[in-house]
């Protein structure tokens, strides 16, 4: 029995701790979920006008001859702008590569054959990160193409946008910034997110549909563990084999933290 509500307790713990800024609650929050898709959209691109018309999660998009990727939200307007939303924790996954390669992704994918170049819709990435990661202490940064000589918008349909979400000040997009770091819905500004957050963490409902996070979650923490377990073990010395056996990671997680720590 104590085992049991020790496991229900961390499970609560979890819960009641996780915010938006965990990419698999958000999509739990956002996935199908218009008002708040919407209202995001419109706070991040100053614009009321947005009318979203769908949005998904999770959403795969496949490349025959190379990387495919796995879109967090993609959601689409009225007109069929498509907009890609991202949450990254680190810097090295907002990358300006990565931001590129995301867009080329979204053209390939919804210029269907047979249909012109012009046809291509407007196409957001947007990226939310933890910290600002081009240090500059702006809150939000657009990215646009334009003609070197003339300073001209090249006008190619191709938006990129990183969100501070380190910077929460008393403006709509600081305080959407507050809400993407707040555990608690009583606390958020915005309706259209606080209802949903408050379904998960409070509801039945919403703490049946949780269960797969408390596991990548638990999965996580366990491996956290190993891997600190490991980096010990061979600091003190040990062989590759022993520290394999005695950690339950792979011969190549276990290389790769070696790898980390000759480096």
């Amino acid at each position: 029995m104590q085992n049991i509500m020790e496991r229900y307790q961390t499970f609560r713990q979890v819960v009641d701790d996780i915010t938006l800024m965990n990419n698999r609650f958000m999509n739990k929050v956002f996935d199908g979920n218009i008002p708040a898709t919407q209202r995001m959209l419109r706070v991040i691109l100053k614009n009321d006008k947005i009318k979203v018309r769908k949005v998904s999660v999770q959403q795969w998009l496949q490349n025959l001859y190379g990387h495919s990727t796995q879109l967090d939200i993609l959601a689409e307007d009225e007109n069929g702008t498509q907009f890609n939303v991202e949450i990254q924790r680190s810097d090295e996954g907002a990358s300006v590569q990565r931001a590129r390669f995301y867009c080329g992704a979204l053209d390939m994918h919804f210029l269907d054959n047979g249909e012109k170049y012009e046809d291509l819709p407007d196409a957001y990435v947007i990226f939310i990160t933890e910290s600002d990661v081009f240090k500059e202490g702006r809150p939000i940064y657009n990215v646009e193409r334009s003609i070197n000589e003339s300073g001209k918008a090249f006008g190619d349909g191709s938006h990129i946008v990183y969100v501070n979400a380190a910077c929460q000040d008393d403006t709509p997009l600081g305080r959407l910034m507050q809400d993407f770091n707040c555990n608690d819905p009583a606390k958020m500004h915005y309706k259209e997110l606080a209802d949903r957050v408050n379904y998960f963490k409070t509801s039945k409902e919403g703490e049946i549909d949780m269960t797969d996070i408390i596991e990548a979650y638990a999965n996580n923490k366990a491996k956290e563990v190993a891997e600190k377990a490991a980096k010990k073990m061979l600091a003190d010395g040990m062989s590759l084999e022993a520290v394999v056996r005695y950690s339950d990671l792979s011969e190549e997680e276990v290389r790769a933290l070696a790898a980390k720590q000759s480096a």
